[in-house]
């Protein structure tokens, strides 16, 4: 499955000043993102894909495809009523996505059975599936103990590790079965997670600069360590910006201040506040695409 390594960029979605999808803005992005991503990935958690209606999900996964350039395209389809995982998992696989970002069940707090159950009828789509690991967000941490549980799914093709936990990314590695893949899902520990068996990293501050991070990642899987790290400590302050307040709000105040989109970001979130903006306008980068 290795449309599942090298870049992946989590796609914000821009919205309007009222708070309406804002298509051409997110077709400009793409386009952007797309000159040296390895894959992209709509309807993340960077994306608000919480906040979407159904006919929204469906316009941006369309306007991604569309827009892509040939690079696959995940599409997040996770939802904590299975049923409704599902559902969307076999949508996006009729709309023509080459993969399924399916977050664990938040609020339930499920047994790793059933995780299983969740995972096993998502994989009915015929999708390639990445299981996302955030327990900041949903609740409940994908131990590798229930990992292991789900690489026993064959569509089960990546982790995408968001724990923040670098001796649970090193376990995952350890432990990770052949033909399977194990995704980095924060920017600033990117690098560690590279010297323990990732081979690929969902970012963030790549749909700023897209080029810095694919050479960011490039540079981490082939050990390179000395260039790596002076790219990583020049990115950092960035990288700790973005994250300030609640993802994507940071990312939205930067991309309209790099001229896509508006700050918008749907309630119950609010735009970024003064100290978050100066602080933002002290680490701007200019972007390298080779």
């Amino acid at each position: 499955m290795t449309m599942f390594t090298g870049l992946g960029v989590a796609l914000a979605t821009p919205f309007t000043p009222d708070h309406a999808l804002d298509l051409p803005a997110f077709r400009r992005l793409v386009r952007h993102v797309a000159r040296a991503a390895d894959f992209l990935v709509v309807l993340g958690s960077t994306g608000e894909a919480a906040t979407l209606e159904e006919a929204e999900r469906d316009a941006l996964i369309s306007a991604c495809l569309n827009e892509a350039g040939g690079r696959p395209v995940v599409a997040g389809t996770g939802h904590n009523a299975t049923r409704t995982a599902a559902r969307w998992t076999r949508r996006a696989a009729d709309l023509g996505v080459q993969g399924a970002l399916v977050v664990t069940p938040y609020y339930n707090k499920p047994t790793p059975e059933g995780l299983v159950i969740h995972y096993r009828a998502c994989a009915e789509a015929g999708l390639p599936l990445v299981a996302y690991n955030v327990p900041g967000r949903t609740g409940l941490n994908l131990t590798p103990a229930a990992l292991a549980r789900l690489w026993e799914i064959p569509a089960v093709a990546a982790v995408k590790e968001s724990s923040g936990n670098l001796a649970q990314i090193g376990e995952i590695a350890r432990t990770l079965p052949p033909g399977k893949v194990l995704l980095a899902g924060d920017d600033a520990l990117a690098l560690p997670a590279f010297a323990v068996g990732a081979e690929g990293l969902v970012s963030v501050a790549g749909n700023l600069l897209p080029g810095l991070m694919k050479r960011l990642v490039d540079l981490g899987r082939a050990g390179r360590r000395g260039e790596a790290l002076a790219l990583h400590h020049r990115l950092l302050p960035l990288l700790d910006a973005l994250f300030l307040e609640s993802n994507p709000i940071p990312l939205k105040a930067a991309l309209q201040a790099a001229g896509v989109g508006s700050d918008a970001v749907r309630p119950p979130l609010v735009p970024a506040s003064v100290a978050t903006r100066a602080c933002l306008a002290r680490t701007q980068l200019a972007d390298e695409v080779a």
